[in-house]
């Protein structure tokens, strides 16, 4: 096994300073994007992330392990070019776990926590899943099986959330032309975190925006369209256990209690958030039309 460095905990000096100097800035500027009670909430989530982490990387770790020694197709070398084709192969798997993390309700489930604030600092980038972990990594499977080298996909996977705490900011507005074209960054990073109707589900890039544009999820922000942060319907507690575990008790109470066929129960694992048995439930894309319908007439 080859030894990488554990950048994430290396970052953590890192997060903290930048945080105390996104602060700085939003005092400076007049920029209200922090209460005490949601960022410790956020840090909170984040220490309960890293903890837990201890625990789920060695699952993750040990299904990537397994995956490569008993069924690689091919033996890729660690040298520089295959870390090239690592970026873009880890950048797409990412794209697609965290699209269907929005449009299935049990991996919304883990996914939700992300999205429970209502405020955009650096701080919010830090509130992650307690749950997720554990089985999202399915998403990264077909790397080990290619023939990437287990370590080298951890690796590549911390590169790329260490990334994307930067573009958890209102500090930024607009990077350059052509790097809103290719990367993402604050701009549509902040789309992804709004609950505005034409906003959701949308801009699921890790690094690179270039896969929202190819599958048609990507929403530029709009100046005539201030970005509402957090839920459409928001869970309104700070205390971390409610969090990270609310949206799972909601999930199976919808699959498991009442009078439901097999069939419904089932299909409240799978179908999108908002969905109901009886057709009661709004998707996110029922709520866009019918933005989209208003904004029109």
């Amino acid at each position: 096994m080859q030894n990488f460095p554990p950048i994430i905990l290396y970052a953590i000096p890192f997060f903290v300073i930048s945080m105390l100097l996104e602060l700085y800035v939003t005092i400076k500027k007049n920029i209200k994007t922090y209460t005490a009670k949601d960022a410790f909430s956020s840090i909170a989530m984040g220490l309960g992330n890293v903890a837990i982490g201890f625990l789920s990387k060695l699952i993750v770790l040990g299904a990537l392990t397994f995956v490569y020694e008993q069924f690689r197709l091919f033996t890729i070398p660690i040298v520089w070019w295959s870390f090239i084709l690592l970026f873009f192969a880890d950048d797409l798997s990412y794209y697609w776990f965290h699209r269907i993390s929005h449009e299935n309700r049990l991996f919304w489930a883990s996914h939700v926590i992300h999205h429970s604030s209502k405020h955009y600092n650096l701080s919010t980038a830090l509130r992650q899943t307690w749950t997720g972990g554990f089985y999202s990594f399915l998403f990264w499977l077909w790397l080990p099986l290619l023939g990437f080298h287990p370590g080298m996909i951890l690796f590549q996977m911390g590169i790329s959330l260490l990334y994307q705490f930067w573009i958890h900011t209102e500090v930024i507005n607009k990077m350059p032309r052509w790097f809103e074209a290719i990367f993402n960054t604050p701009s549509h990073h902040r789309v992804h975190h709004g609950s505005n109707p034409i906003y959701l589900d949308r801009n699921h890039a890790g690094i690179l925006i270039i896969w929202d544009k190819m599958c048609g999820t990507c929403q530029p922000d709009l100046e005539e369209e201030k970005v509402t942060y957090g839920l459409v319907s928001n869970i309104n507690t700070y205390n971390p256990i409610i969090i990270a575990f609310k949206e799972w008790a909601a999930l199976f109470k919808d699959a498991f209690t009442g009078k439901k066929s097999l069939s419904n129960r089932i299909k409240y694992l799978y179908k999108p958030p908002g969905w109901t048995h009886d057709g009661t439930g709004k998707l996110s894309n029922d709520l866009r039309e019918e933005w989209l319908k208003n904004q029109s007439s």
